[in-house]
């Protein structure tokens, strides 16, 4: 290096160390330019301050690495420079260089790595990186980007990134896995889509199949059982003219995939109260998502045992292997089929095959795709073609055809494809009577149960008597009498199938609650109880515990445990676990130490109404919106709630909003965007007019609950208590009256009301009466409502006046009572209406 260049790079240290002494540049700039490097250990942060690209030294080494990673876990890197080259010291300088590419250079004034791109102008050229983490190159006079890390990925996927299969070209971006947990060289498992036929995700151990998502039917992966529940993430698989790729928007939660050295996929979730990454799902989860575990015409069950066994019609090639539990070799047609024996391709040689349908299976690798909508024209289409050996049929793909093998097959429980392979005639038989033997079988021995448990049961009945009787009701009548939070539906516990779900044991919960002392108490709602309580580890919890005067049972609490424990959101309160023992059902949450939204508005003497000013609550309508366009919209399944209310949003201790209690939620399937109920749940003050007047529910009526929240946060009067005697008019009335004299900031809580916010108030409370209109059509959706309150959407419509402006008080007649106050309650008590008009 000649006596310019060494001078040229001390005046850049020097500046650098005048400048920047103990920081670097990562509060500074998210830019490298060709007059602006970083020298380990600076690095620089992205303008949001979510990702940095700097450098750091994995674990059991002294290696240094240029890489990008998170500014809230530094430990967790999803981009690496030098894989495959190191450093050995810490004297590495990230600048641009002469031809305008980004490059790391050693200590020696070598080049470590490179972006090795042709640049048009290269003293116009800058490095940047974003927010949603991808390290680009760019040509500053144009724009253009020249380079980006996210089309040279490591071993993690983030949203945005774009996974590509060029069906054209055959270029193609993967993620690779490290070595191993200390070195970032490109290990042996890679991760990528296969565009071929129908796109599929996999994942390979030196080039061969390790794992398969199964077909992109438009929606889901077909092979991933998770996929079929309402999904944390909407992943797409695109295709531009040839060129497909896998990706993800991206969210408020900070999520990725990463390919660990194993060759597991994990997605994770950042969870910011514990600064630890959650694992909300992993492939492949168990030995059958392994790819082509049974071999060729094998199929693969995890609740089997062996696991492996030969499709119906095939036996083992080689039965010693099989019975040693090796079982790649796979199987083989026992009994050739027609096709087979005549070696004929046309209709009259398959005319005497059949076809054997498979439930709830992971359909094989190597599909061929037909778009049908009619599954009887798949069955005819294989039928004809003797090279067809099975198919199946996917309402978003059609048709589905498999020639040659069948490989990778396994049974789902309860989800999947159904797969009809071809059997010759005499198969199909043997199957018949097989089936007919079983079926007479258990009939006979279901009758024969049957009977003797009805001539037992008479007996015992006999001998018990009213005197056992009377005893039992007396015992019942001491238990709830002691206990007001006695547990009903004693038998149901025997009918949950909680799965994957964390159970608590009922030991567990009374110690961490104190023996649900009433001093824990938080709460008490429509399902019972709540209870703070704290585990052996110290971890805090919430314990909603079902008590016997409860209108909720067995059905509103696997409703809950179902619904909730599939979805994953910041504005969602976190399931972690339950309960079910005996008489005893208990849902297990994470504890929001500022309590509820009805604590914190209603309360006086609570210290939120000090805390909570207006841009807090603003923060908590904009946060209960998101979680509700959650529900509405990005997850899989459309999820209506029924019964928001503020007792029903919980806040954390950053006053973040989440939406509780789902025992009343429905989940939409498909295209249905309303639906009917003859049993209306809820709160009233809260039901949109044609859900209390007839049943009729949509997300509309979601939004309709979310407007009145809204003016309940602006107003700090709760609606169902509220009374106006001298315009007798609700809580609605008096908003759309105000509103409507254009005397808004009358009916704001004077704890927020404030000139410097006025426009911003008063535009929420035209927002909110846009969402209480009384005709659903008429409601904005809540993505739009989102849009207006983030003024996206500029101008908005004129309200036409709330169903409900007017009120009947209670203490409207023969009362001197004040009916303007406030009254406070720890929560509102969920109302059940039968047979609703």
């Amino acid at each position: 290096m000649n006596s310019p260049e060494i001078l040229k790079l001390f005046l850049q240290s020097f500046f650098l160390v005048l400048c920047f002494p103990f920081q670097g540049f990562s509060a500074e700039t998210d830019t490298i330019t060709s007059s602006l490097s970083i020298k380990d250990p600076d690095s620089i942060v992205s303008r949001g301050q979510l990702f940095k690209l700097g450098f750091f030294t994995p674990d059991n080494t002294r290696h240094r690495y240029l890489g990008v990673f998170y500014s809230v876990s530094e430990k967790t890197v999803i981009w690496v420079a030098n894989r495959d080259r190191p450093l050995t010291d810490s004297s590495g300088t990230v600048t641009i260089s002469r031809d305008g590419n980004l490059v790391l250079i050693n200590g020696k004034n070598e080049t470590v790595w490179s972006t090795n791109v042709v640049t048009s102008s290269p003293m116009n050229a800058a490095a940047q990186i974003q927010d949603n983490g991808n390290l680009v190159l760019r040509d500053v006079s144009t724009g253009n980007i020249i380079w980006d890390c996210f089309s040279h990925p490591s071993n993690v996927f983030l949203p945005a990134m774009r996974i590509i299969d060029d069906t054209n070209t055959g270029n193609k971006v993967i993620v690779s896995a490290w070595k191993n947990e200390s070195d970032p060289e490109v290990g042996s498992f890679t991760a990528g889509l296969q565009a071929l036929n129908i796109p599929q995700i996999f994942s390979w151990h030196n080039g061969s199949p390790h794992w398969r998502s199964g077909p992109w039917n438009g929606q889901i992966l077909i092979g991933v059982q998770d996929m079929y529940l309402p999904y944390l993430d909407p992943f797409s698989v695109v295709n531009q003219s040839g060129t497909f790729y896998f990706t993800a928007p991206q969210g408020k939660v900070l999520m990725n995939i990463v390919l660990n050295s194993s060759g597991n996929l994990q997605q994770r979730l950042w969870d910011n109260q514990k600064k630890s990454w959650d694992i909300i799902w992993v492939a492949p989860q168990n030995e059958c998502d392994v790819y082509g575990k049974c071999g060729p015409f094998g199929s693969c069950n995890q609740q089997d045992s062996p696991i492996c066994s030969c499709l119906t019609g095939f036996e083992p090639v080689d039965k010693d292997e099989w019975s040693r539990g090796n079982w790649t070799s796979g199987c083989s047609r026992r009994t050739q089929t027609q096709c087979d024996r005549n070696d004929d391709t046309g209709s009259d040689g398959g005319d005497r095959d059949g076809f054997l349908r498979l439930q709830f299976m992971k359909v094989p690798d190597f599909p061929e795709q037909f778009p049908s909508s009619v599954e009887d024209e798949c069955r005819i289409r294989c039928l004809r073609n003797c090279s067809c050996i099975a198919y199946a049929h996917e309402p978003n793909i059609g048709c589905m055809f498999w020639s040659e093998r069948l490989i990778d097959v396994q049974k789902f429980p309860g989800v999947g494809v159904d797969l009809h392979i071809r059997l010759a005639a005499s198969e199909l038989d043997k199957h018949k009577d097989k089936k007919v033997i079983i079926i007479i079988a258990t009939v006979v021995a279901f009758v024969s149960i049957s009977i003797c448990v009805f001539i037992a049961w008479c007996w015992m009945a006999k001998k018990r008597g009213d005197r056992t009787k009377d005893q039992e009701t007396s015992e019942q009548r001491q238990t709830f009498s002691s206990d007001s939070t006695a547990i009903v539906l004693k038998d149901e516990s025997e009918k949950v199938n909680l799965e994957e779900l964390p159970l608590f044991t009922f030991e567990t919960l009374s110690n961490a609650t104190n023996q649900f002392d009433e001093d824990n108490m938080l709460g008490k709602g429509g399902f019972g109880p709540v209870y703070k309580g704290k585990l052996a580890n110290g971890k805090e919890i919430a314990v909603k515990r079902l008590s016997a005067a409860s209108g909720q049972g067995m059905e509103e609490f696997m409703n809950e445990v179902i619904v909730i424990s599939k979805l994953q959101h910041r504005n969602l309160v976190r399931l972690l676990g339950c309960c079910v023992d005996k008489e005893e059902k208990m849902l297990v949450y994470e504890y929001m130490p500022n309590k509820s939204l009805d604590v914190c508005l209603f309360d006086p003497s609570h210290p939120s109404q000090k805390i909570l000013d207006w841009k807090k609550r603003f923060s908590i309508m904009g946060g209960i919106g998101r979680g509700l366009l959650y529900l509405h919209r990005d997850s899989r399944l459309r999820i209506i709630h029924r019964d928001l209310k503020p007792s029903n949003v919980l806040l954390d201790g950053d006053w973040n909003p989440k939406i509780s209690d789902f025992g009343m939620a429905r989940i939409f399937g498909g295209n249905q965007d309303q639906a009917n109920t003859a049993r209306v749940v809820g709160t009233y003050g809260y039901m949109a007019p044609e859900y209390a007047m007839e049943g009729r529910f949509s997300e509309k009526s979601d939004v309709y609950s979310f407007g009145v929240l809204m003016l309940e946060i602006i107003s700090g009067k709760k609606n169902t208590h509220y009374y106006n005697q001298e315009w007798s008019l609700s809580l609605l009335g008096c908003a759309w009256k105000l509103w409507n004299e254009d005397n808004g900031m009358t009916f704001v809580d004077q704890m927020i009301a404030s000139s410097n916010f006025q426009r911003e108030i008063v535009r929420c409370i035209h927002i909110a009466l846009l969402c209480v209109q009384e005709f659903p059509e008429n409601r904005p959706a809540i993505q739009t409502v989102l849009s207006m309150l983030s003024r996206e959407i500029m101008d908005l419509p004129l309200p036409e006046q709330p169903v409900f402006a007017e009120k009947w008080n209670r203490f409207h007649v023969g009362s001197t009572q004040p009916t303007s106050g406030i009254r406070y309650s720890i929560n509102e008590l969920t109302v059940t209406v039968l047979d609703g008009r």
